[in-house]
């Protein structure tokens, strides 16, 4: 047996499907099947328990694959250590972030990135998914909320403020609340997650906290579409500061309480990278933090002003 099945044998546990490891590594399903069965064959024990719905591990497989995925991960960093030890980075950087972060604040930097590093191909994954680093083979992801994913190594990136904006148009149609206590009287735009749609959390620079009963008529998934509406006019909106700070620096949306801190779950949310907990960090993804942190750095400074 080589490694290269062997690493095969591992993708197709992580990701419980032939299909799937045969979709990432642009092969058909067959070939991947042919590879495991041949494993088995050499082994001489069944590793998977195969039908039309699943692929489960037998109790054989499961020990097989416990005592040697920690080798062939060992033989991997080896192997990144040693290309890490040449001239320039190279290989395949897989990146996963959220829709509207990533449309906003990491595609823009894409171009520089990739003229300081062309050696390196760039996969991004944008989805309001959290997806399993490992199994999807993803290098480093960049997440939003409190802290988080536990069995990762997490670093802050920034701390992230939300905002209740709404756009001039809506503000000379409508007036503009004085309190926050007023918005319970508006048709508000808001995100359609548990918590972001029935109430919003105020505090106060005292440090007292106003929970306020919010309405709407207008729901959204999207972060960019519910940025969109709330230019548009259709309402007043809680909204992460990353997404319309060059807006409202334009005069195209308004803070209506920028005395206030606003949030509706947890007033301490973060911008965080993360990636899977592994004793050696390979140069590609070491030059990619250090450089999202550098180019980021403005949205924690914009808090400050």
């Amino acid at each position: 047996m080589d490694v290269a099945t062997l690493s095969v044998f591992i993708e197709v546990v992580r990701r419980g499907s032939f299909a799937a490891v045969a979709k990432d590594r642009n092969v058909d399903p067959s070939s991947i099947s042919r590879l495991i069965a041949g494993l088995e064959e050499e082994l001489s024990i069944r590793l998977f328990q195969r039908s039309t719905r699943q692929l489960v591990l037998t109790e054989g497989g499961r020990i097989y694959f416990e005592r040697i995925e920690p080798l062939i991960e060992e033989l991997q960093r080896a192997c990144a250590a040693a290309r890490d030890a040449g001239a320039g980075l190279s290989g395949t950087l897989r990146i996963s972030t959220t829709v509207a972060f990533g449309q906003i604040c990491i595609v823009p930097l894409l171009a520089e990135f990739r003229a300081s590093y062309p050696g390196l191909t760039l996969e991004l994954l944008l989805t309001d998914s959290n997806l399993d680093l490992i199994g999807e083979r993803i290098d480093v992801a960049i997440r939003l909320g409190p802290r988080l994913d536990v069995g990762y190594v997490a670093a802050k990136l920034f701390p992230t403020r939300y905002r209740v904006c709404a756009s001039p148009a809506y503000i000379a149609r409508e007036g503009s609340p004085s309190t926050p206590a007023q918005l319970a009287k508006r048709k508000c735009v808001v995100f359609d997650l548990p918590g972001f749609r029935d109430r919003w959390l105020f505090r106060d620079k005292s440090g007292e906290v106003t929970e306020v009963p919010i309405a709407s008529d207008l729901r959204l998934s999207s972060a960019l579409a519910i940025r969109q509406c709330v230019l548009d006019g259709l309402g007043p909106t809680l909204i992460g500061h990353w997404n319309v700070d060059s807006d409202l620096a334009d005069g195209l949306l308004i803070d209506l309480f920028p005395e206030y801190s606003v949030t509706a779950t947890d007033f301490e949310t973060a911008a965080w990278i993360i990636y899977p907990s592994r004793s050696y960090l390979p140069a590609k993804v070491r030059a990619f933090i250090d450089f999202i942190r550098e180019r980021l750095r403005r949205y924690a400074l914009d808090q400050d002003t």
